[in-house]
C-alpha cells in the first residue's frame, strides 16, 4: 500500500511549530497511518503535511518514498526548510525525479499525477471547500483514476 500524503498550505496555523493546526493534522495522519498499517508511503516532499506525514512514516517505521517533481524544488525555500528537506530526502528509501529541469507549473501536475498512479490509496489533508489548489487537482484526478482517498480536515473542530 503507498498512501500519497496530502498537502496542507504552511500559512494554515502559521509558520511557527508546534501550533494547534499543526498537532491535529499530525494527530490525524498518525491515527490513519496506524490504521491503515501501510508497507510503504509516497511523498512530494513539499513544505507542510508532506513533510510532517513524512516524519511520521519514519517514526513508525514506514518506509518513504519521495516523488519530487524536479531537481532543486527546495531553492526558493528558506535555508532551514531546505536543510529539513535534505535530511528528509537523506532518510528515504528511495527519491524518484519526475520531472527534468527547473520549475514550472505542469511539473507540479505531473507530480502530484506520478503520486496518485503509484498510489493504492491517496491521503488528503483537505478542506473540500477549497476547489482551486494543486492539492484540490491532485483529489480530481485521484477521483478520474478511481483511487480510493480518505480525507483529512485540517479545521479544528471547538
Amino acid at each position: 500500500m503507498y498512501p500519497f500524503l496530502g498537502i496542507v498550505p504552511p500559512n494554515w496555523g502559521g509558520f511557527k511549530l508546534p501550533n494547534p493546526t499543526y498537532i491535529h493534522v499530525c494527530r490525524q495522519i498518525d491515527k490513519t497511518l496506524r490504521d491503515l498499517k501501510p508497507d510503504k508511503a509516497i511523498s512530494g516532499g513539499a513544505l507542510g503535511v508532506d513533510q510532517y506525514a513524512a516524519n511520521i512514516c519514519f517514526k513508525l517505521g514506514i518506509p518513504v518514498i519521495f516523488a519530487i517533481p524536479f531537481l532543486g524544488q527546495e531553492k526558493a525555500w528558506p535555508e532551514a526548510s531546505q536543510k529539513t528537506y535534505h535530511r528528509l530526502l537523506d532518510k528515504a528509501d528511495e527519491v524518484v525525479i519526475v520531472s527534468e529541469g527547473g520549475y514550472s507549473p505542469e511539473k507540479m501536475q505531473r507530480r502530484n499525477e506520478y503520486l496518485v498512479d503509484h498510489c493504492d490509496i491517496l491521503i488528503a489533508v483537505f478542506i473540500p471547500t477549497e476547489t482551486k489548489s494543486g492539492t484540490a487537482n491532485c483529489i480530481n484526478y485521484a477521483k478520474s483514476v478511481g483511487k480510493e482517498i480518505i480525507y483529512i480536515d485540517p479545521r479544528i473542530s471547538t
